[in-house]
């Protein structure tokens, strides 16, 4: 059995948010959640509340209910890009130059230990 959690619009790009998901794939959810916790990237605090959703998830479904939160691992974890606002910042000699703002799609899959 397994539950997936998903967080949308997140305000910053996936490449950021690929490098931190990457750490944490095929852990167990206690070691996953305390590495987040105490990970510098701001990725890292979304990427924890949608872990603790997933989890929540999982134990909120009738089959699942007596299951421990010991027993979970991620079993996925991916990012996918966003839509992406673009502006305008005014540029030397009467140019403009193109920000971009990227979000990104966040979607983790949790699952029983076999």
């Amino acid at each position: 059995m397994e539950a997936v959690a998903k967080s949308k619009f997140v305000r910053q790009s996936a490449r950021k948010v690929k490098k931190t998901l990457d750490q944490i794939r095929g852990r167990d959810v206690e070691t996953a959640l305390n590495l987040l916790h105490f990970a510098p990237q701001k990725a890292s605090v979304v990427i924890e509340k949608t872990i603790h959703s997933a989890v929540s998830n999982f134990l909120q479904s009738e089959e699942t209910a007596s299951t421990a939160t010991e027993d979970l691992f991620v079993k996925k974890a991916f990012v996918d890009e966003g839509p992406t606002v673009r502006k305008f910042r005014p540029a030397s000699m009467g140019r403009a130059s193109r920000i971009r703002r990227r979000s990104s799609h966040l979607t983790v899959v949790v699952a029983e230990k076999d």
